[in-house]
């Protein structure tokens, strides 16, 4: 489920993210439109449902496990517009792997985006949409460093919410209920990690 509301700037719809890219409206997701004024806007189901008090998930359909293996198809990391937020420890990892100052990678490789109120650091898009570190025929190429919104997918609230949103993910996604079964503390875990990341322009500048 996508809840719509109403903000004025940007407007966000998807996030990159399993879709990586396209089905990250669970990431406070992406398709960043240009101002014209208040704006339907995709905000993320399950942080709206946090802030209301609302239950999110059925977590019995989980209580066995999920699985899920990355096939690297790529799919979330193209052809679709959307943002790909970046925290400090995603900016540390990533500069520490392809051996660049901060400023240098942010420079290249980042633009400030507007989500609602606040302002996030998003990985650039090249003019067709691809991620700007995908290239071909390598994929992505910092893979082993990839940011926590990339590396987190499919176990985000939004796509964990029921067996049916979850199947529905699969249909987007050919590493979904394929490969390693992840524990449901292991799952868990992924979304807390999630509900501990700061986004926020201001901790990463």
């Amino acid at each position: 489920m996508v809840v719509s509301v109403r903000v004025f700037g940007e407007v966000p719809e998807r996030s990159k993210g399993a879709d990586c890219k396209s089905v990250g409206y669970a990431f406070e997701g992406s398709n960043p439109s240009l101002p014209r004024g208040s704006s339907p806007v995709r905000r993320p189901f399950f942080n709206l449902c946090s802030f209301y008090g609302i239950p999110v998930m059925q977590k019995s359909f989980y209580k066995d496990g999920l699985q899920f293996e990355c096939t690297q198809c790529s799919t979330c990391c193209r052809f679709d517009p959307g943002y790909v937020f970046i925290s400090l420890s995603d900016l540390n990892t990533l500069t520490a792997f392809i051996h660049i100052s901060r400023d240098r990678f942010i420079k290249k490789f980042c633009r400030i985006v507007t989500v609602g109120d606040e302002k996030r650091l998003s990985l650039k898009e090249k003019t067709n949409y691809d991620c700007i570190l995908w290239k071909s025929p390598q994929g992505c190429t910092v893979y082993e460093a990839r940011p926590f919104q990339c590396r987190s997918y499919p176990f985000w609230s939004a796509c964990l919410r029921s067996d049916t949103s979850w199947s529905n993910e699969a249909f987007s996604c050919p590493g979904i209920n394929t490969g390693h079964r992840h524990t449901q503390k292991n799952i868990e875990e992924w979304m807390k990690k999630m509900d501990n990341k700061n986004y926020l322009l201001g901790g990463i500048l």
